[in-house]
């Protein structure tokens, strides 16, 4: 990340000296007090902390009187897709009588992510089976499992969710 400050009163000849303060100033972000470059040196986490406040000041070097009203401004952390779903109510199991119909209810699943459903598609969880096909069949937006169409209704089998 990299955003700059500048000042219409900063000339270039040093006589300005940009300020950084809020959540995060000095360690998740540095400024530069000549240039007014503002750099984060370490990855943020959208999960620890999704947004920051700072405030930034341009005062006088030798002063140090305001050149300008302090700015604030809000730093948003995009997510990236950095968690894996999870099952938070399994693990599941269920049974089906036998000789029940193709299409018949097994079981509904449900796993969350962690990451931001409102940036992309990185908490979008699509439901597959690992085991137990052909014998059993999952909607992949629902998670709800149903007795497959053409298994054999004396069967008994396990199924394994991802």
């Amino acid at each position: 990340m990299h955003l700059q400050l500048h000042s219409n009163s900063d000339k270039g000849d040093g006589s300005v000296r940009y300020i950084l303060s809020g959540e995060g100033a000095g360690s998740l972000f540095t400024i530069d007090e000549d240039t007014g470059d503002i750099h984060a040196p370490h990855s943020l986490d959208r999960e620890t902390k999704a947004q920051y406040v700072l405030h930034a000041r341009a005062v006088d070097r030798h002063s140090n009187r305001s050149v300008e009203a302090q700015s604030e401004f809000i730093i948003k952390v995009q997510d990236v897709n950095d968690n894996p779903p999870t099952f938070p109510h399994g693990p599941y199991t269920a049974s089906v009588p036998e000789m029940s119909d193709t299409g018949t209810s097994v079981l509904q699943v449900e796993a969350s992510d962690a990451d931001d459903p409102t940036y992309g598609n990185s908490a979008a969880v699509v439901y597959s089976l690992l085991q137990g096909t052909p014998h059993f069949s999952i909607d992949p937006r629902t998670g709800q499992s149903h007795l497959a169409e053409g298994s054999t209704p004396h069967t008994t089998a396990g199924c394994a969710y991802e």
